[in-house]
């Protein structure tokens, strides 16, 4: 059955409608956007950064699956390239195994249209998508996770993702009420915080929208890093956007009236997350600062956030200097909790890799940014 890739416009709607009826009632949560108009990033001229969805139609105008692309302006080595993070695909594949090879269809479409492209998330090598994506020759790179938390008991009492059998339950309400969680949660990041020298601390100060002090560090930063998306003023008010998703607090981090850097934070209280639970959740989304300046950054996020009354901050990042900064303020890092993939072709300029490696700086906001928090 021929398959037609079609930009998503209005006259796809009802289409799509159909198209994540079916997925539900084949027992799957996936779909697509009830919307034709990206809400987060529309294409506007000039923009450094926006978001693309497509869909895969048949000769019946049925849609059969959908992805979404983020191109993103890049500079990789010194020099400027268009680099794209892709969602999806996601397809009746499954569902019915008449589809099972559209999801390696859509994907080459993809590489196609923006050769640079990568993926940052999937939980783990296991995942049958990076499983194809190693036997097709990308780049797979490790990330860490990185968590604080600040009250023990409530974490050990409501997060789901220690407390999925009956033992673990039982054993994470003992250390709650007897205290040994508390000990032995402190004591856990406060190792991680003996490794590292802290600077002098710095302060957090909100603001609404970036202005040419940011400009100017983005300037001053954007060639201390192998790899990094642009994080100009122009793009990051575009990437957040006032009383739009996501709805995150913006800081400028100074010290003695210096700008040392940026950080974008998010307070969620959740409600049952089959990660979190129901805990007050503290974020690191995003941020910018010249490597030796990270840990302060950092630092200031974590205050703030902790001054708020989050009961545990979290954060993903990539690059060494951000993950010391981390461990600096006695995060704990989980090891191999978020892959980088990138196309052979982004592999290709991101060479010298191990170069890069040490140089990539990547947040939740050069993906499809801070998705359930």
């Amino acid at each position: 059955m021929p398959i037609e890739v079609v930009p998503y416009t209005a006259e796809w709607l009802e289409a799509v409608l159909a198209f994540n009826a079916r997925m539900r009632a084949g027992g799957t949560h996936w779909g697509w956007y009830a919307s034709p108009v990206d809400e987060w990033l529309p294409e506007r001229e000039g923009q450094k950064t926006w978001r693309e969805h497509w869909l895969a139609v048949d000769e019946h105008r049925c849609v059969r699956g959908a992805f979404g692309l983020k191109p993103h302006e890049w500079r990789i080595h010194g020099a400027t390239k268009l680099v794209t993070d892709w969602q999806g695909p996601v397809t009746e594949g499954l569902i019915s195994r008449h589809y099972n090879t559209l999801g390696l269809r859509l994907l080459r479409e993809m590489l196609r249209r923006y050769p640079l492209l990568y993926s940052w998330g999937h939980g783990g090598l296991e995942q049958p998508m990076l499983l194809m994506l190693d036997r097709l020759g990308w780049l797979l790179h490790r990330t860490p996770f990185l968590l604080r938390v600040l009250r023990p008991a409530s974490f050990l009492r409501r997060n789901r993702a220690l407390r999925g059998t009956r033992g673990r339950r039982l054993l994470s309400d003992v250390a709650a009420f007897s205290g040994a969680g508390w000990l032995g949660l402190h004591a856990l990041h406060g190792v991680a915080g003996l490794r590292s020298r802290r600077s002098p601390p710095a302060a957090a100060e909100p603001f609404d929208r970036f202005e040419a002090w940011a400009d100017d560090l983005w300037e001053r930063c954007a060639g201390r890093y192998a790899a990094i998306a642009t994080r100009d003023a122009r793009t990051m008010n575009a990437l957040f956007q006032p009383d739009r998703w996501p709805p995150a607090v913006k800081l400028r981090i100074r010290r003695g009236g210096e700008t040392l850097g940026w950080a974008a934070v998010m307070d969620t209280p959740m409600h049952d997350d089959e990660r979190f639970g129901s805990l007050r959740v503290g974020s690191v989304v995003d941020g910018l600062a010249a490597p030796e300046d990270a840990e302060a950054v950092v630092g200031a996020a974590f205050r703030f956030l902790r001054g708020r009354g989050v009961e545990i901050v979290v954060s993903n990042q990539s690059h060494p200097a951000w993950i010391a900064g981390f461990a600096a303020h006695g995060f704990v890092a989980v090891r191999g909790r978020r892959v980088f993939a990138a196309s052979p072709e982004l592999a290709k300029a991101l060479e010298p890799w191990e170069q890069a490696r040490q140089g990539l700086h990547l947040t939740n906001m050069d993906g499809h940014g801070p998705l359930a928090l």
